[in-house]
């Protein structure tokens, strides 16, 4: 399955500015999400991170993550990403290996370690071409909206 970035808006709740994945260009099955997001030059955080070397945070690399785990969630929970409930990043285990620069295309592939009705776990490994650049492990809270 492949989605485009109104497809993309339809499961998550962030927006632009905010949100940080474009398309998704492969899942299996409720197993595995790979995202892609294209680093544009003119991205509002490179404007101070940092002035003459800009490199996207490591911060919004996680969230990036994060937001391609509430996609396969999605595809594991159908019904309930289906209300649109709140998600809550609970932990966080995160490794960074590589800068992410301008005109970079990062790829974000999510593994489910372990997905429930009220949380989630999934690994995440995310690359520029074959390089990895970071990985994470996301712990996650789901709760229905009131």
């Amino acid at each position: 399955m492949r989605c485009d970035k109104e497809k993309i808006k339809s499961i998550l709740p962030q927006r632009e500015p905010f949100l940080f994945i474009d398309e998704v260009i492969e899942t299996q099955a409720d197993e595995k999400v790979v995202a892609v997001k294209y680093i544009r030059p003119d991205e509002d955080f490179f404007r101070g991170h940092f002035p003459g070397n800009p490199i996207m945070p490591g911060v919004l690399i996680v969230e990036a993550m994060a937001q391609t785990a509430i996609v396969l969630y999605s595809l594991c929970k159908p019904e309930i990403a289906a209300n649109h409930p709140n998600y809550y990043l609970g932990r966080v285990r995160a490794e960074f290996k590589a800068p992410v620069f301008p005109q970079d295309k990062l790829i974000l592939e999510a593994h489910k370690v372990k997905i429930m009705d009220t949380a989630g776990v999934v690994d995440i490994v995310a690359r520029v071409e074959d390089k990895v650049v970071a990985q994470a492990t996301l712990t996650f809270g789901i709760k229905p909206k009131k």
